[in-house]
């Protein structure tokens, strides 16, 4: 009885486990599905992404500022008021003003993108380590990009962050569908190479027969040297 309870339990674990990685893989299959219409509608996409970003910082600046009430006899008192501040101004501003934004975002990362070009190259060819060659590709990549952005600004910013949002969509849907299908192809080979019932009871059987062998040599031995 025991036995078969335990056996029940560990199937309907297997189960839920199993249902639990099937829903990681549906997801995924979403942000796929999310992230291909993105790269369609790349405008939308921005659009979309700035105000869940307005919408994020103000969430983050309004539960900083309770943090900071609650926390009030602490020495970074005011230094968290002054960040929760700071967000929710920038929420309110990019609610009220996406397209702006989206303009100074796409300057903001174009010159991330030169920046850090030019200094991945330059750091290659002063070091030049054993990816000398892949180092100075990034950098020339980098900064490529950046004069791209800034060549056709403000009128990248309405497909630059889309398109960077609907990529990371992707990427992160097309990494949980393969996690969960992976995960669930363990699962099936593991219950496979699950022995049948018989088979421990067949094991025990097996081991106690090998044991009680092995202690009648030393008495079988004894008996003959008397």
């Amino acid at each position: 009885m025991g036995a078969d309870r335990a056996d029940r339990t560990e199937g309907k674990d297997r189960k839920e486990v199993s249902r639990s990685f099937g829903v990681l893989a549906l997801l995924g299959v979403l942000l796929v599905i999310a992230g291909l219409v993105g790269l369609v509608y790349t405008g939308v996409a921005t659009l979309t992404s700035m105000f869940l970003f307005g919408w994020l910082l103000l969430a983050g600046g309004v539960v900083g500022l309770l943090q900071a009430v609650q926390s009030r006899k602490s020495n970074y008192f005011w230094l968290a008021v002054i960040v929760a501040a700071i967000n929710i101004a920038a929420g309110f501003v990019i609610l009220r003003r996406p397209e702006a934004s989206a303009e100074a975002l796409t300057m903001f990362a174009a010159l991330l993108f030169l920046t850090g070009g030019v200094f991945r190259l330059a750091g290659g060819l002063v070091v030049r380590g054993a990816n000398f060659g892949l180092t100075l590709v990034q950098g020339a990549f980098g900064i490529l990009l950046g004069l791209l952005i800034l060549s056709n600004w403000p009128g990248s910013s309405l497909y630059v962050i889309g398109t960077f949002f609907s990529l990371a969509l992707l990427f992160d849907g097309l990494s949980l569908v393969a996690l969960g299908m992976g995960a669930r192809r363990i699962l099936g080979l593991v219950r496979d190479d699950t022995p049948p019932d018989g088979a421990p009871a067949a094991q025990d059987a097996a081991a106690g027969a090998r044991e009680a062998a092995e202690k009648r040599l030393p008495e079988d031995q004894e008996r003959s040297n008397n």
